[in-house]
């Protein structure tokens, strides 16, 4: 997707990581990038010294904490590749970049009304980039080890969805797509979507009308709307 994630000097956590699971099936690619993204936010939370669930996902990846007005602002990316061995995974390297000690005065100005940082959501306190590393490394370790025991914290994941409960657009590449998320799938880690119709309208007619929509396809996943609640009818599914 010829993305990349920049900082100034001392100011961010940029790091990638290689796996080489063993038997890990290539449809669970995306729970290897999963366990990445909530060792990291457990280890930012603890490192900043924040309250437990501060931080989010904004699906299919994206770290964001709320704003004041509503709006989630990004704390971090993720970006992974995988080889394949057959349908098994062969090798995958997986990178994250964190904003971790970077004042707001000096944040980009295009860029500075949807991103934040660690210093700036724990009030303005300087945070060791060392002690979010050791901390992620700690906390991941056991995340893979279950995953190669063949466990997910399916629940975990779901519950830290910020995407959930909001209308969003999804750019597909060949078509976008717009409606109300209303969960994620335990087993694909696909976005679950209540589409609209023409007029803008939530279908709202029950699990049957959901779009399930794969991160492989997606080129951006943008929440256009505040949180608001589920229609009746429609049953998240979070797992």
């Amino acid at each position: 997707l010829d993305r990349d994630w920049t900082a100034p000097p001392g100011t961010a956590l940029l790091v990638s990581a290689g796996f080489t699971p063993r038997d890990m099936p290539l449809r669970h690619a995306w729970r290897l990038a999963a366990a990445v993204v909530l060792a990291m936010m457990d280890a930012a939370e603890a490192a900043a010294g924040l309250r437990d669930e501060t931080l989010w996902v904004k699906w299919p990846n994206d770290l964001v904490a709320d704003g004041p007005d509503g709006r989630l602002l990004k704390l971090a990316g993720v970006l992974g590749e995988t080889r394949s061995d057959g349908d098994r995974i062969a090798t995958a390297v997986i990178g994250i970049g964190v904003n971790v000690d970077w004042p707001a005065a000096t944040f980009p100005a295009a860029l500075a009304p949807f991103m934040t940082s660690l210093r700036e959501i724990s009030g303005g306190r300087p945070v060791d980039r060392d002690v979010l590393l050791d901390g992620w490394l700690a906390r991941l370790e056991p995340r893979l080890e279950a995953l190669t025991a063949g466990a997910f914290d399916g629940g975990g994941w779901s519950r830290r969805q910020r995407t959930t409960g909001r209308r969003v657009e999804v750019d597909l590449g060949d078509r976008v797509v717009s409606g109300l998320a209303v969960g994620v799938d335990p087993e694909s880690g696909a976005l679950l979507l209540d589409p609209e119709s023409s007029d803008g309208a939530v279908a709202a007619d029950g699990a049957g009308a959901l779009l399930a929509i794969d991160s492989g396809e997606v080129v951006r996943c943008r929440v256009v709307d505040l949180p608001r609640p589920t229609p009746a009818g429609v049953r998240p599914r979070n797992g």
